[in-house]
């Protein structure tokens, strides 16, 4: 998707408007001419443009220092260029641009908002302040800064490309197609708004014509990166990762931008890990740790980092679970080959989610197992780790998800265990009596949403409607595993198909993760697509059936096996999209289930 412009186009152009100090001479004879007060607003007048005409070198340097993707450089020049006039507005804002591609969020955004006050006729610089705020994911505040620059740029391609994809990142969709279409008819030849109308429609799940309008701004401009990049990305998703590789490597190429450069890097590496080569995959998935990387997450521990290939016999590590709940499940596949490495006298610490912890704790007992905290300092998500008190006692420490990186190395290396995290015994008991309350049937738990709206990713999941096939099948007793409010969805099955799927008694399935554990392995099958739950479940070994997309990278390039979770059977349209299909074979099979 491609975000915001960046400030290359309007704030260059704006400080290339910049007028030229006049030479010094003339200024000095201007300062000698009149007397009294008239005299001394010259003589103010003249100071001020001798310290433009010393301060416009410094913002040429800086300025090429921009050019040349050398932030330091750029904020050396800029600050020297304060020194000389803290009023220069240009210089501020050359320095929030500077300060910006470093990654410090907080100090871009003040300097722009200096330069805004000094120059407020130039409205490119709030263009800047809401690509900013969109960078630290303020969407709504990015919205606002977008609509001043347009209403004093109207017709501007920049400004409708940036509102666009402030309002596409807060799903509203239907009004970024209504920003973008006018700008196109005004300029049909631009590129960038072909790309971002692209995304939109993409996230509308019409495949087809972003494809089509992907291809148009490849035509109008064949070295504008992004749409190569978004291309690949929508050929991955339906399943084409060996077309889409050489797009995203072509659209690297052309790419300077190291936050862009990053991002693309990391698409890579999960259409490698897609095609089964996991080796170079997961070398290349560090990307998403890169200090340019937008969303990187920083983790508070100075301790030496893991690198894969070090001995770690007897050694004290640890290891900070990344990204979602279902992701820190999914990673924690490696967790019983690291603790084989370490050894009897090895040391292991894990840091996971708080409501992990308890079963954690339960699947590694040898290891300790606490919880990390997540704090937005600076413009940049923190993880912190409360429960460790004694940080020099840690020789190594790594993300969870770089642990693939060692042991992960091909899909021959994941290993035919039944399961890597237990449920407690005693709580899968007491569920297998509260079931025995449910309608009549195979107890059969179902996942139909993720808990989390944000970007595309309601395109990985289908409409509930789509599920009738499912809930039609006779000699089953459907259970709710899905977390979140899911009343209308519970309610419309009982009205359009005199379905009840039942919800169980007295559980969280939000917060009582422990709880859910033990409920799937109560069950006789989890049926859904991937979401925390379902990770849950088919890691501590519950029958289930997951229902995805023909291009997920997780497959590892396996057409019918899931080598995270080896009993785990895997339902994909043979079309991206077409979940009816993908409904019809789960419902057949689930049919036949019920009669062996």
């Amino acid at each position: 998707m491609p975000p915001p412009a960046r400030p290359s186009a309007a704030s260059a152009h704006a400080l290339q408007a910049t007028p030229a100090p006049r030479a010094a001479h003339n200024l000095l004879e201007r300062v000698t001419e009149g007397d009294g007060n008239h005299t001394l607003e010259s003589l103010t007048a003249a100071m001020g443009q001798l310290r433009a005409m010393a301060v416009q070198p410094m913002l040429q340097r800086a300025v090429a220092c921009l050019n040349a993707e050398d932030a330091k450089g750029a904020a050396r020049w800029a600050l020297k260029a304060l020194h000389a006039d803290e009023r220069n507005g240009y210089a501020w804002c050359l320095l929030g641009m500077a300060r910006e591609r470093a990654g410090d969020f907080v100090s871009s955004i003040q300097a722009y908002e200096s330069a805004l006050k000094l120059l407020p006729e130039h409205a490119e610089i709030a263009n800047d302040l809401g690509r900013l705020a969109m960078r630290m994911g303020m969407p709504q505040q990015a919205e606002g800064f977008f609509r001043h620059f347009m209403a004093h740029r109207p017709g501007h391609p920049e400004a409708a490309n940036n509102l666009a994809s402030a309002l596409r990142v807060q799903g509203r969709r239907a009004e970024a197609i209504e920003v973008l279409r006018p700008a196109i008819q005004a300029d049909p030849t631009n590129a960038i708004l072909w790309n971002s109308l692209a995304a939109v429609v993409a996230e509308n799940g019409d495949q087809a014509n972003a494809e089509i309008f992907y291809a148009e701004a490849m035509r109008l401009d064949p070295n504008f990166a992004k749409p190569r990049y978004n291309l690949a990305n929508a050929l991955a998703d339906r399943g084409e990762v060996a077309e889409a590789l050489p797009l995203v490597e072509q659209a690297l190429k052309s790419t300077r931008a190291e936050d862009e450069r990053q991002m693309m890097l990391l698409a890579r590496s999960t259409m490698l890990i897609a095609l089964g080569r996991l080796a170079e995959g997961w070398d290349e998935y560090e990307a998403r740790h890169h200090p340019q990387f937008a969303d990187t997450l920083h983790f508070a521990i100075d301790r030496p980092a893991w690198r894969p290939g070090l001995d770690l016999a007897g050694k004290s590590m640890l290891v900070i679970g990344e990204q979602g709940l279902g992701d820190e499940i999914l990673f924690a596949n490696a967790l019983p080959d690291l603790i084989e490495r370490l050894g009897p006298e090895g040391r292991l610490t894990i840091a996971v989610e708080p409501r992990l912890v308890p079963l954690f704790s339960r699947s590694f007992p040898q290891a300790r197992v606490g919880s990390h905290a997540t704090v937005l300092h600076g413009g940049r998500s923190v993880r912190l780790l409360p429960f460790l008190e004694d940080a020099g006692a840690i020789d190594l420490w790594a993300p969870l998800g770089s642990l693939l990186r060692e042991f992960r190395r091909d899909v021959a290396a994941y290993p035919d265990r039944p399961r890597f995290l237990a449920a407690a015994p005693d709580r899968v008991a007491h569920w297998r009596g509260v079931l025995e309350a449910a309608p009549t049937g195979r107890k059969v738990g179902l996942l139909w949403k993720s808990g989390t709206a944000r970007g595309a990713r309601h395109r990985y999941f289908s409409a509930f409607e789509q599920w009738a096939p499912v809930l039609r099948q006779c000699g089953v007793a459907f259970v709710n595993l899905q977390y979140g409010d899911c009343a209308e969805e519970l309610a419309f099955a009982q009205r359009e198909f005199d379905v009840e799927v039942w919800d169980p008694p007295g559980i969280d399935l939000k917060q009582d993760l422990d709880e859910v554990a033990a409920l799937s392995c109560a069950l006789d099958l989890v049926i859904g697509f991937s979401n925390a739950t379902f990770n849950i479940a088919a890691a501590c070994g519950a029958p289930a059936w997951l229902i995805t997309t023909p291009g997920a990278w997780p497959r590892l390039g396996c057409a019918d096996r899931y080598p995270w979770y080896p009993q785990t059977r895997v339902f994909a349209p043979a079309t991206y999209g077409d979940w009816d299909a993908a409904m019809a074979d789960v419902a057949q099979a689930l049919g036949a289930w019920t009669k062996a």
